[in-house]
């Protein structure tokens, strides 16, 4: 094994890489300092910050239905909907009706509210 390839070498808990191969190119790590990665999240967090006072709609849903607008209106106080989830499957959990993750029904206090099971990673080429 040549002193390059030493380089490469996945590194011992809590040290830092020398080395890394990223799209053809030598980047050396030995120069990133604890300094300068605390920066870098500073300043990530403070870009951040612009969109915090961002409105956005979260929406769960249990189930779905279809059917006819004749059987809809034949629908009356005490009626069922039969959804097409089972007792006990995840709900989907939207944030501006775009899929983000799957979650379980829980009571908190007096309210119904949603935990997070599932993150959905979404197909962002789509849009």
């Amino acid at each position: 094994m040549s002193d390059e390839d030493n380089n490469n070498e996945t590194p011992q808990s809590g040290e830092k890489p020398k080395k890394s191969e990223i799209a053809g190119d030598n980047v050396d790590f030995s120069e990133v300092t604890d300094e300068m990665m605390k920066q870098g999240t500073a300043e990530a967090a403070k870009d951040v910050e612009a969109i915090y006072d961002i409105p956005v709609q979260i929406s769960a849903v249990l189930g779905r239905s279809t059917m006819q607008v004749s059987q809809l209106l034949k629908l009356g106080r005490g009626a069922v909907v039969e959804l097409d989830r089972k007792v006990g499957e995840a709900i989907d959990i939207y944030v501006n009706n775009r899929l983000v993750a799957r979650g379980e029904v829980v009571v908190n206090e007096d309210r119904l509210g949603v935990t997070m099971t599932e993150i959905v990673k979404s197909d962002r080429t789509r849009q």
